[in-house]
């Protein structure tokens, strides 16, 4: 099998291009924005700039069976241009279904779009996890630049027959995780006290190597075509859990306080941060059933033994 991976230099990207070049019956080629001096021996890759409208896809595609589609404008933490929402629409949109179409009409068979639970909402009620057939329900420009995309791709899949398979990640953790994952992992290990020893909300995450796992299901399983499946590890766990078990993966005990919610949220709102209250308290809960019966697939990797890779590659590249 022919597979075209974009992303490869990404989070993702990288550890799902070392699992496909480490199988024999698989070609692999990988699309950058600019050729890197360094690529893995065994795969090819091509040029073919920024992600937009007017990219061209014609080299990257040529005699590809597969695309998996992972590169995208994701959450910025500084933002610099003037309008976020059409950054994000021209790579997350334009840029996919340029790649979608070029792949159609090169003969590719199937394109598996890495989206995102985005697309379902933010949140989850008490007692009901997010399904991929839910109805959408975005809140920012991210997660409306996918969904965009989704619908796109489904137009093109009736229009030519490409077998598109979307899937939908919610948080991703593992070695050399950013963002609000390492803020977490450096505050345990300074040993700093949490205000989070009282909250009970539920939340969803993605080991790395389940997902990518989980993506290789995806390129290869015959009844995912046309199909959207939503990805966790199967084990929702609160806050607080999730800050004691990865205080004991870090050999940092978590040191927290059990500050009732409501003044939780009454600071969080005092000092404009009632996003981040939501994220850290709030329940975001997905229900893989339908992935797990579709393709049969189940999470390889535990909670804990994901949490502990990541806190080894943390102890061990993050400076004292």
């Amino acid at each position: 099998m022919r597979i075209l991976l974009t992303g490869a230099s990404g989070f993702v990207g990288r550890p799902l291009a070392a699992r496909l070049l480490a199988d024999p019956a698989l070609t692999l080629r990988a699309a950058y924005r600019h050729v890197p001096a360094m690529t893995p021996a065994g795969m090819s890759v091509c040029a073919v700039g920024e992600l937009g409208a007017d990219t061209d896809w014609r080299a990257a595609v040529e005699a590809v069976d597969v695309v998996l589609h992972c590169a995208a404008r994701a959450h910025v933490m500084r933002e610099t241009e003037a309008d976020p929402a059409a950054a994000f629409r021209q790579a997350n949109t334009d840029g996919t279904l340029a790649l979608a179409r070029a792949a159609a009409r090169a003969g590719c068979r199937r394109f598996v779009f890495l989206s995102s639970v985005k697309v379902n909402g933010e949140a989850s009620a008490a007692g009901r996890p997010l399904r991929a057939d839910d109805a959408p329900a975005p809140c920012d420009a991210y997660g409306r630049s996918k969904l965009e995309a989704e619908i796109g791709l489904r137009a093109l899949a009736a229009e030519t027959g490409l077998e598109v398979v979307i899937l939908r990640p919610p948080l991703v953790y593992g070695p050399g995780v950013k963002g609000n994952f390492l803020a977490m992992m450096r505050a345990l290990r300074r040993g700093l006290p949490l205000p989070l020893g009282a909250t009970r909300n539920r939340r969803s995450l993605i080991a790395l190597d389940n997902l990518v796992d989980l993506i290789v299901s995806c390129a290869t399983h015959p009844a995912a075509a046309g199909q959207v499946f939503l990805a966790s590890d199967g084990e929702d766990l609160s806050t607080d859990e999730l800050l004691r078990r990865t205080g004991r993966a870090l050999g940092h005990p978590a040191r927290l306080v059990p500050v009732p919610l409501a003044l939780l949220r009454a600071g969080a709102a005092l000092c404009g941060r009632r996003e981040l209250f939501r994220r850290l308290c709030g329940s975001l809960q997905v229900d893989i059933e339908h992935t797990q019966r579709v393709l049969g697939w189940h999470p390889p990797i535990a909670v804990d033994e994901a949490l502990a890779a990541a806190a080894r590659h943390f102890l061990a590249h993050e400076r004292q």
